[in-house]
């Protein structure tokens, strides 16, 4: 049977999640609000041309 107390001592976490991680949030990501702050400047550039013609 499993000691989880004596596994728990013995855990060391996976240096390559932790170079992952660190690598994820010096990264520059583009979320949902991104998008769609850009779909709607698209959107309101598009109404304006339209006006103008």
């Amino acid at each position: 049977m499993l000691n989880y107390e004596e596994e728990l001592k013995k855990f060391k976490p996976s240096l390559d999640v932790e170079n992952v991680e660190d690598a994820i949030k010096n990264q520059d990501l583009t979320d949902l609000v991104d998008l769609f702050r850009e779909m709607e400047l698209n959107q309101k550039k598009s109404e304006s041309v339209k006006k103008e013609s």
